[in-house]
């Protein structure tokens, strides 16, 4: 075998082990994006658990605070997931406001342990009286 030939499967080697290592690092460090509809759909492929993101916007009526923990429902207005959040609040956490939610299923209940709230790029800060306008 020429030199030169050695030389290209070295350096082909070497590009296919750093792919497969980028590409097995990322593979386990993906964290799943759902709205609660999805996440009921596609159940069975999330046993309690395994870590995802749910999204979905706080039910109104449905807060309770504990001591150390956060109870309440996020819906897609397709379906409703009850949610306890262990650990903070988002500084802007209220119902009727869109979370972006990070744990796992157990049982039927959602175990979250960190919270954001969602907004796009346009955000804007609300006027007193609600984060919505009425309509």
């Amino acid at each position: 075998m020429s030199h030169r030939r050695f030389v290209y499967l070295g350096i082909g080697g070497v590009i296919a082990i750093v792919l497969a290592l980028t590409f097995t690092g990322l593979n386990d460090s993906l964290t799943y994006y759902l709205y609660p509809s999805e996440a009921v759909d596609q159940r069975a492929d999330f046993p309690d658990g395994e870590r995802f993101r749910l999204a979905g916007i706080v039910v109104a009526g449905t807060v309770v605070e504990a001591d150390e923990s956060t109870s309440f429902e996020v819906t897609d207005g397709g379906a409703d997931i009850p949610v306890v959040l262990n650990g903070p609040q988002p500084s802007l956490f209220a119902e009727e406001v869109p979370l972006l939610l990070e744990g796992a299923w157990s049982g039927h209940t959602f175990q979250a342990d960190s919270a954001l709230i969602r907004h796009d790029e346009n955000y804007e800060v609300p006027e007193e009286g609600g984060a919505y306008p009425e309509g």
